[in-house]
């Protein structure tokens, strides 16, 4: 300027005019930096994708686990469902056993009442509370008869016996006379059947109760023929009012009255030895105890004590 001199100002310098290698060094960091950032881009779709796979088997795995649980709920309602209809099954039994214990009593008078009565079916009670526990009063007579004829129980065999043979004879006679009844077109089902031979055991409870107690036979054969034929008469005069035809009649009605007659024979005398039998049988025969006997001591005579005594006194 005015000396002639020149001043460079190297604060006002622009240092945009060209490259230089420090410029070339920073754009390759940048080229660097940019690589690697798309590497851990790409590592990392990589790695979404690999979760992704894995969601899906956990998910799959997450429905066949939901699947199984609803086949097992679907097992237990029907099961549930199952008990609910065997409830309901045994409620339809409830009206076979409400009955009042008046109307109870009056049937079994009835039982010994025989109706002559053939142009009008008969009535017939379809309950089974009085049959079932005049079948279990049975038993209990028939334990009592074993009892007073002193037989020997073991181990409950005799309530066995008794319950299966009593429980035998009133399902297996009501189902083949429902049988016979069914072939001579007569008018009964198998609940009145039941109902009618089993109140008809109430003959058969008096004469047997009355005749365990009283040993004569002279009484058993009047309570056979008077108490057991009147419940006989008021079955077969029942089942002769529901069947029409004579020969079916006769069948049926000479079946039913020669099976409950001889039912009554057989438990006053011939019940207890086969009970016997089998108790034998079962068991071996009935040895008595072992006892104990007395034994007797012969009498030592004095002569040979005094005799023993002074051989002991000279030994010694």
């Amino acid at each position: 300027q005015g000396g002639g001199s020149a001043v460079i100002d190297m604060e006002n310098m622009d240092d945009t005019s060209g490259s230089s290698f420090e410029d070339m060094g920073e754009m390759h960091q940048r080229m660097k930096e940019e690589e690697e950032e798309e590497e851990v881009e790409g590592e990392a779709g990589a790695a979404e994708e690999e979760d992704g796979e894995f969601l899906g088997m956990k998910g799959l795995r997450g429905q066949l686990g939901r699947q199984v649980a609803d086949q097992m709920w679907q097992v237990g309602k029907r099961q549930a469902s199952r008990a609910f209809s065997l409830y309901a099954n045994i409620d339809i039994l409830r009206p076979y056993f409400d009955v009042e214990p008046v109307q109870v009593r009056a049937r079994l008078l009835e039982s010994m009442i025989p109706v002559k009565m053939i142009n009008f079916p008969q009535k017939i009670a379809g309950e089974l509370y009085g049959p079932l526990m005049l079948v279990f009063t049975l038993v209990a007579i028939l334990l009592h008869g074993m009892k007073t004829s002193d037989t020997i129980i073991r181990e409950g065999t005799l309530m066995g016996t008794a319950i299966g043979t009593c429980f035998g004879y009133w399902l297996g006679v009501s189902s083949f006379i429902y049988f016979l009844a069914y072939l001579c077109n007569a008018q009964i089902t198998m609940v009145q059947m039941l109902s009618l031979l089993g109140y008809g055991l109430f003959g058969h409870c008096i004469t047997l109760f009355v005749t365990y107690n009283i040993h004569f036979h002279s009484l058993f054969y009047i309570f056979w023929l008077c108490v057991g034929g009147l419940s006989t008469l008021r079955m077969v005069a029942v089942l002769v009012s529901r069947t029409v035809g004579h020969t079916q009649r006769l069948i049926l009605c000479g079946t039913l009255a020669a099976l409950h007659m001889l039912f009554l024979l057989y438990l006053h005398f011939a019940y207890h030895k086969v009970v016997e039998g089998i108790l034998d049988t079962l068991e071996g025969p009935n040895m008595p105890p072992f006892q104990r006997v007395a034994r007797d001591i012969p009498v030592v005579s004095s002569a040979v004590l005094n005799t023993t005594v002074k051989a002991i006194a000279l030994t010694l």
